[in-house]
């Protein structure tokens, strides 16, 4: 059976009604769509983890049911385990939040009082004074939070749906992971499957070295920094250990963020210069161990993802679609740079890229030879004409 071959048009058309019916089934359905969301991507984590049961001989079935009973049991007590510390220091900070603002500003006196000086404000009614009256507020800022947090009925709907639902939608996605692959692939327009097989093929190169490899490498930090902190002395160092771990989610964010606030507070602590030094070594010697070791084991040099770009794209989703718009920030970034790279080599390949360069290229010297020779015979014929006019005026 022979079919018409469609217009180009025809084809960028289908593909724009496709992705703006994605993106307007995520508007609509967004506010039910997260469990369905991490369901999927814990799927996508562990399904590696259930093919290697199946190379033993273990069905999907049991296999999935294994991993994934295995993995909420971990990521449960993880998290019971880290919480009440968590909660603990995080109020502690709240508390002293003040005093740290009134250190920082003795230590900032002399340059804010030379500005004071110079745009004409003085006394308590200066930066100082601005200060002061807004640092005791700042006190109340996470038991705001928690407190929203509790009271958020939203929330509180979402978080029940993910502990309910998520397991549910995980295991049928782990067993039945082949079938659903192999469903998307014949799908997939004949006249494009290898150009789309290809594409999907980097993408997910892309977002398993970063699922797979960063994550896991930002664990690895976070429980290290939070340790070694700890083991230091320093105060709050589980939080700023824990938060900088799920920080270097973006690669370098966690470590600068985690150094500037960790030495910031051991100066604020101790007044130490050794002690110091101490806590930014932590950092150094951390960020040195994921440059050589962590992210060459885990990640590789597959990912491609530039630390800006997924720094944007968790910020976009975020603002867009909030808790949902971060789980999906990561692979949209993938796929729009997967995109863009094969948009621009097409566009490089294209006439318009090429126009002008054709030319160019067929072997200038020849029409330069022939230029030489045309002007040869002009100037010829012309010295010719010439001289035939002055003979004629010489006879007259």
């Amino acid at each position: 059976m022979s079919v018409k071959p469609l217009k180009p048009s025809t084809h960028i058309i289908f593909w724009l009604v496709t992705m703006s019916l994605f993106v307007l089934s995520l508007l609509l359905f967004k506010m039910v769509l997260l469990p369905f969301v991490i369901g999927i991507a814990v799927a996508y984590l562990l399904n590696p983890v259930v093919g290697k049961f199946g190379d033993i001989g273990i069905s999907r079935g049991p296999a999935s049911i294994i991993i994934l009973f295995s993995f909420l049991i971990f990521m449960l007590v993880f998290i019971g385990g880290i919480s009440p510390i968590l909660y603990r220091e995080t109020l502690l900070f709240s508390k002293d939040f003040p005093e740290y603002v009134e250190k920082f500003w003795v230590l900032m006196h002399p340059i804010t009082a030379t500005l004071e000086e110079h745009i004409g404000v003085v006394g308590q009614s200066g930066l100082e004074g601005l200060l002061k009256d807004n640092a005791s507020s700042a006190t109340k800022v996470v038991q705001i939070i928690f407190g929203k947090l509790a009271a958020g009925g939203q929330a509180i709907i979402d978080m029940i749906s993910v502990v309910v639902f998520m397991p549910i939608v995980a295991y049928f996605m782990m067993k039945e992971w082949p079938q659903v692959t192999a469903w998307m692939y014949d799908l997939i327009p004949h006249h494009s499957r290898v150009e789309v097989s290809n594409l999907l093929e980097q993408i997910d190169q892309k977002i398993s070295g970063f699922v797979r490899g960063q994550i896991t490498v930002a664990l690895i930090l976070g429980i290290s920094y939070a340790f070694m902190l700890t083991l230091a002395g320093l105060k709050y160092g589980f939080l700023i250990g824990i938060m900088s771990g799920v920080l270097s989610v973006i690669p370098m964010v966690g470590s600068v963020v985690g150094l500037i606030i960790s030495v910031t507070v051991a100066w604020f602590q101790a007044e130490e210069l050794i002690f110091v030094l101490l806590i930014a070594g932590i950092f150094i010697g951390g960020q040195v161990i994921e440059g050589n070791i962590l992210t060459p084991k885990f990640v590789g040099n597959s990912v491609g993802l530039h630390p800006l770009w997924v720094f944007f794209a968790l910020l976009a989703g975020g603002s867009l679609l909030g808790i949902l718009g971060m789980f999906l920030a990561v692979p949209v970034a993938a796929v729009i740079g997967v995109l863009l790279s094969f948009f621009l080599q097409k566009y490089k390949q294209s006439a318009y890229y090429l126009d002008g360069e054709v030319g160019s290229k067929s072997n200038p010297e020849p029409k330069a030879k022939k230029s030489r020779k045309q002007t040869s015979s002009k100037t010829k014929k012309s010295f010719v004409a010439t001289k035939a006019v002055v003979k004629k005026g010489s006879k007259a």
